[in-house]
């Protein structure tokens, strides 16, 4: 006997075998079970999670000889032949080559027919989204009021595509993505009554990659069957999947926390050897920081697969916080966007990850840099000079001063203060009615990243009690959730030494003109004009484009202290 695939050796026969589908088998079994049956089912979702099973095991329970009923037998002439694809009242068309409207046309004139053998003549049409727009107005009579002996099984994975008129005339179902938990139980039963040997993160391997399928995942357990001679086993399965191990993702996480860029590249390297698909490496690292965000904000969660890995979930989630692990997020999903216009997909992974220790925000641990080696033995490397809020000079005179001028001294990034003594208060300046310098008191509380960008886009209008008045222009109205705002309220009472709370009220005018970002883009543009002008009232430029034609282009011009 041929070899049977394990997708369809192991089908469902019977709607207690069928996984993941519960809302589903719940409302066709109460229809059977009082007789209260739709004439029309359309039945969506994706590949692979069990339209046209759900659809054929409701042909049998229909024409079952024993009694229509949700439990067919499985054993009389009319279940066997619905299950090996040969009873004549199941008329399956494939809508994806069969899209015509005389093809339709067909199907109208014969459901006026009795059944031959069965109860019901039953249609099921799948992919019917690509019918013709004249096929499905040729369907449409029939559909809303067929003969009392048909019943449709409409079935599709794009839904949108079909027309409102259909839609109106069916029972709609919409199947769920299967959950790696349940497409992993699946396999292990599977290859249980097999007698197959296997590894469980195998397992979790493929279950991952179904990508919600288990028609895909079978499959892909039948291939690693093959790969692994008979056996599977979890580097047989990352080998043939191109992907790696949880271990290594571990390992580039924590070379993050730690911000190590040598050792991150060291990572990249060892999982660049596996030859992997960098993208589902990208996806198994927001996996992974998602799962880390739901132990940091999540009373009481912990992971409930992996367990080995718990312990070293749990002490990354104390070692990073909320924010970075939000940012690395956002850099994981959107550099598996952007792979395909990388120069080769390692570069975009690479690029990816030191993106996250690049943006990654100081706090007292700054990240690991190599300092770029000096020309010669004997040179000192000068020090950058601190940011000026001078308005900008000509070029000539900016090399006057450096010649005359001693360096600066190297200024070190702020850092995010775990705790501020109360003697910090004294140095908060205030305004003429005795509020909060707003500006002074972002830079001391050390608001970075996603507070930074609330903080800047805010006005401090009033105070009542403890509670700080802001406001905010509607834009940014969205960004004032929990459980950044109580993150912002504990920095902020750090610096002023007492318990504080931040109330935001959405105001266009007010804060669209005060707000420590608007007057930062002023400032960004007076000196943007002031360096522009500077450089077209230059005797040097000005006797450059007397001689020469020259023309300045004026986005190439930068302020000094930009």
């Amino acid at each position: 006997m041929s070899y049977q695939v394990l997708a369809r050796k192991w089908r469902p026969r019977k709607f207690a075998e069928l996984v993941g589908q519960e809302h589903v088998v719940r409302a066709l079994t109460n229809a059977l079970e009082t007789g209260r049956m739709h004439h029309a089912y359309l039945f969506t979702g994706t590949r692979g999670v069990g339209k046209t099973t759900i659809a054929r095991i409701f042909a049998k329970s229909l024409n079952c000889e024993r009694g229509q009923s949700a439990d067919p037998c499985g054993e009389c002439s009319v279940c066997t032949s619905v299950d090996e694809g040969r009873f004549v009242d199941l008329l399956e068309i494939d809508a994806a080559s069969n899209t015509g409207v005389d093809d339709v046309r067909e199907v109208i004139e014969n459901a006026q027919y009795a059944p031959s053998r069965g109860r019901f003549k039953v249609y099921l049409v799948d992919e019917v989204h690509m019918l013709s727009k004249n096929a499905f107005n040729a369907l449409l009579k029939t559909l809303e009021e067929p003969p009392p002996h048909v019943k449709f099984l409409l079935a599709t994975t794009d839904p949108q595509k079909l027309p409102v008129t259909v839609l109106s005339r069916c029972l709609k179902f919409n199947l769920k993505r299967l959950l790696p938990e349940q497409i992993s139980g699946q396999m292990r039963h599977i290859l249980a009554a097999e007698n197959i040997a296997y590894e469980d993160s195998a397992i979790g391997e493929l279950a991952r990659a179904a990508d919600g399928s288990l028609r895909d995942g079978l499959s892909l357990l039948d291939q690693a069957i093959a790969y692994g001679g008979g056996a599977l086993h979890a580097d047989d399965v990352r080998t043939m999947l191109g992907s790696v191990a949880r271990g290594q993702v571990l390992g580039v996480l924590d070379a993050l926390a730690a911000g190590d860029g040598e050792r991150l590249l060291v990572e990249c390297t060892q999982i660049a050897s596996y030859s992997p698909d960098f993208g589902g490496v990208l996806d198994d690292i927001a996996s992974v920081l998602h799962r880390l965000q739901l132990i940091q904000l999540i009373p009481g969660y912990r992971p409930e697969e992996d367990s080995d890995d718990d312990g070293v979930l749990v002490a990354l989630a104390e070692r990073m916080t909320p924010e970075d692990v939000q940012l690395y997020y956002q850099i994981a999903t959107s550099g598996r966007r952007d792979l395909m216009l990388a120069p080769d997909a390692r570069t975009g992974f690479e690029m990816a990850l030191l993106r996250m220790l690049a943006f990654r925000p100081g706090d007292g641990a700054p990240a690991a840099r190599t300092e770029r080696p000096a020309a010669t033995s004997n040179a000192t490397p000068t020090p950058p000079a601190p940011r000026s809020s001078v308005a900008p000079v000509r070029p000539l005179e900016a090399a006057e001063r450096q010649q005359n001028s001693p360096p600066a001294p190297r200024t070190e990034p702020a850092t995010r203060p775990a705790a501020v003594p109360a003697a910090v208060v004294a140095s908060v300046a205030r305004d003429a009615n005795g509020l909060p310098n707003w500006e002074s008191l972002i830079e001391q509380a050390a608001l970075r990243g996603p507070f930074g960008l609330l903080a800047q886009n805010a006005v401090l209008r009033e105070r009542d009690g403890q509670t700080l008045v802001l406001a905010l222009q509607p834009a940014h109205m969205s960004l004032a959730v929990e459980p950044m705002v109580s993150q912002m309220e504990e920095r902020i009472g750090q610096v002023l030494g007492e318990r504080i709370r931040l109330r935001f009220v959405s105001s266009s005018h007010e804060a669209a003109a005060q707000t420590p970002a608007a007057r930062a883009a002023q400032a960004r543009d007076t000196a943007q004009a002031a360096a522009e002008l500077a450089i077209e009232g230059d005797p040097l430029v000005q006797s450059l484009k007397r001689e020469f034609g020259a023309r300045v282009v004026p986005q190439s011009v930068k302020p000094l202290d930009s």
